[in-house]
């Protein structure tokens, strides 16, 4: 008996009337959400406007979903172009299938060109969005668990994953690689955020560490993994495909220290020159209210000079008055 395991949904699908709910489809949405909104904080951060990074990802999830089903579909082929299998199937995204490295390699497309229509440089938003995409990643694994899909071998640890009977698939516990992963994406998505303020990462470099970090951990939860795959030599094409990424990003790392060191002082010129531009008005405001004050002050003193003349001609007048007085009295006292 089974004392302890996680069951699986009975259903991955809700529906509201006509309208489905499908799990996994709720799971990507919220998972890009997070990411674009993250993203956007700590664009901001680094000097970008807000709503930046909402607006190339307008390019960049499009580019990704599709990247991200042709991978699946190209290496998974014979689910869907084998004797018996419905080659529409390959459409139904809301099933599960999403290759995450080509859903990074098509969305980086999407994002340059996002990117370019904004004159922002690639690597400077890729840095912004990397622990977004980890945590998006996190969310987004919790689709297969919906699906009952991309378990692993067998296992009666306290944690193993209870799979019910189904279309390709066998009732039984596993290990949750679905759960390994999304753990795994969390860990990356913080790993991320600490280098990139200990080492002030920039051009790319941020990112670099997300795919190096993030393909570390995909080698030992793809190597659970029992479901239906191609192999190379004796291993799973995926694990083949995080080995040379992993390579890849290192690479980048290393080399891209050496040519451009340190981080970008401008991300998105826009806002430089919006700034400026504030500042100048400031600038000019403050002149503007400095030579009112001088010419209030200035017309103030001439109001002052202009005002003076009859008081100096009272005093002159009265002085006179005291000598005359003085001097017809001397005259009264001498007659006397």
């Amino acid at each position: 008996m089974d004392l302890a395991y996680i069951p699986s949904p009975s259903t991955g699908v809700i529906n509201l009337g006509p309208i489905p709910l499908r799990g996994y489809a709720f799971c990507i949405i919220i998972g890009v959400f997070v990411a674009v909104w993250y993203g956007n904080k700590r664009w901001i951060a680094r000097g970008g406007t807000a709503g930046t990074v909402a607006d190339i990802a307008v390019w960049a999830v499009p580019f990704g979903l599709v990247g991200g089903r042709l991978y699946h579909v190209i290496t998974d082929y014979q689910l869907y172009f084998s004797e018996g299998e419905n080659w529409v199937d390959a459409f139904k995204i809301w099933e599960g299938g999403l290759g995450i490295w080509g859903a990074i390699a098509l969305g980086a497309v999407g994002a340059w060109i996002g990117c370019r229509r904004r004159g922002i440089p690639l690597p400077a938003y890729a840095d912004a969005i990397a622990p977004g995409i980890a945590f998006a990643q996190a969310i987004g694994r919790w689709g297969n668990w919906f699906n009952q899909e991309l378990y692993g071998r067998p296992t009666d640890l306290p944690w193993a994953l209870k799979i019910t009977e189904g279309a390709n698939r066998e009732a039984g516990l596993y290990h949750p690689t679905f759960l390994y992963e999304s753990l795994w994406c969390v860990g990356v998505g913080f790993l991320v955020i600490w280098a990139d303020r200990r080492f002030k990462l920039g051009h790319g470099r941020a990112f670099a560490v997300y795919v190096a970090a993030y393909c570390a951990g995909r080698v030992w939860t793809e190597y659970l993994r029992v479901d239906e795959a191609h192999h190379v030599l004796g291993l799973r094409l995926n694990v083949w495909t995080a080995i040379i990424v992993f390579v890849l990003a290192v690479v980048y790392i290393v080399v891209s220290s050496r040519l451009r060191p340190g981080r970008e002082e401008i991300v998105e010129p826009k806002a430089e020159k919006s700034e400026t531009s504030e500042d100048s008005e400031g600038s000019e405001k403050s002149a503007k209210s400095a030579k009112s004050a001088k010419d209030e002050a200035s017309a103030k003193g001439e109001d002052d000079v202009a005002g003076g003349e009859p008081e100096d001609s009272v005093r002159d007048d009265a002085a006179e008055n005291e000598e005359h007085g003085a001097g017809n009295g001397a005259g009264s006292a001498a007659k006397s």
